[in-house]
């Protein structure tokens, strides 16, 4: 098998043009990612944190910042999405903050900045490059963006960079089991890949601490959907932008009779006059530690002097 046609190949071109295309639609589909969000806040709530300046990662039309400038009305509040049209919208929704007017022109490294004054900055920018120095920022929010990232091992590596040290990294993002039930109809048709693969909770938490995080916590829950048909999940699918990014995803149409025979095989899962759809949501969150080895390889020596305590 050729590497653009392992399940796991992501096509970046085709995630940021789908989420171009649903800046219009996402806020009215994405009753998902808002419960996460504020689940994830939740979660956020009982980690004793003051953050002065906060990445939202992926940040789509804004939803988080909101809720960020709330919990930390001192912070600075970055918000930074692939999409140019979901930076758009979350410039039209950014509350305003307290620290809002200073500006982040000296830590932006290149990236077009989209707003300003007295509201988040809002950048157009891609996770696995973030346009920011290296430790500019308290702590890296990032709610269900991370499964549109191929290697997740690099986007943490690069929220590491930017974050200070005792910086927090807080995240969620879907697991394999998510869409299991459509991933299920599907395969009764042929062995292609319809709906995009998803990385392990485990593996997730090995990434972290390969790329230098400390303390890493992580956690998972099943949330389910239910659905009249499902031509009304397809829809609300693509107003979300969430459609398959598989390299290894078919290029062509189906044909009448193979989608007939998975809309049958996905009735099978219906209960109580629905049709379920699953989503397995993975948290995550993890600290930047002081480094233990300079860059040259020496091992760093914490020397606290006598009676300096």
């Amino acid at each position: 098998m050729s590497a653009d046609r392992e399940p796991t190949r992501l096509d970046r071109a085709q995630i940021r043009r789908s989420f171009e295309r649903a800046a219009a639609t996402y806020d009215a589909a994405a009753v998902l990612q808002r419960e996460v969000g504020a689940r994830m806040a939740e979660r956020l709530g009982v980690i004793r944190l003051e953050p002065t300046s906060i990445l939202d990662a992926g940040c789509g039309t804004g939803e988080a910042l909101g809720e960020l400038a709330t919990r930390f009305p001192g912070a600075q509040l970055i918000g930074l999405d692939l999409a140019l049209n979901m930076v758009r919208a979350a410039q039209r929704r950014a509350p305003p903050t307290a620290a809002g007017a200073r500006s982040l022109l000296n830590r932006l490294l290149g990236a077009g900045a989209v707003g300003g004054g007295l509201r988040p900055e809002l950048v157009c920018g891609d996770i696995t490059r973030l346009p920011l120095g290296a430790a500019t920022v308290d702590l890296v929010w990032s709610n269900l963006a991370l499964q549109w990232i191929e290697a997740p091992d690099i986007a943490f590596a690069e929220f590491r960079r930017v974050l200070n040290v005792g910086g927090l990294l807080s995240f969620t993002t879907f697991g394999p089991d998510t869409l299991r039930e459509l991933r299920a109809a599907f395969a009764t048709v042929d062995n292609a890949t319809h709906v995009s693969r998803f990385i392990d909770m485990h593996d997730l938490g090995d990434m972290l601490v390969q790329s230098g995080f400390a303390d890493p916590v992580m956690d998972m829950e099943t949330l389910t959907l239910t659905y009249v048909d499902a031509e009304a999940l397809m829809r609300e699918l693509k107003a979300l932008g969430a459609h398959n990014a598989s390299r290894a995803r078919p290029r062509g149409l189906m044909g009448r009779e193979r989608w007939r025979r998975m809309l049958a095989a996905l009735e099978r899962f219906r209960r109580e006059g629905r049709l379920p759809a699953s989503f397995e949501v993975i948290y995550g969150h993890a600290w930047k530690a002081a480094p233990r080895v300079a860059p040259d390889g020496r091992a760093i020596v914490q020397f606290t002097p006598p009676g300096s305590r």
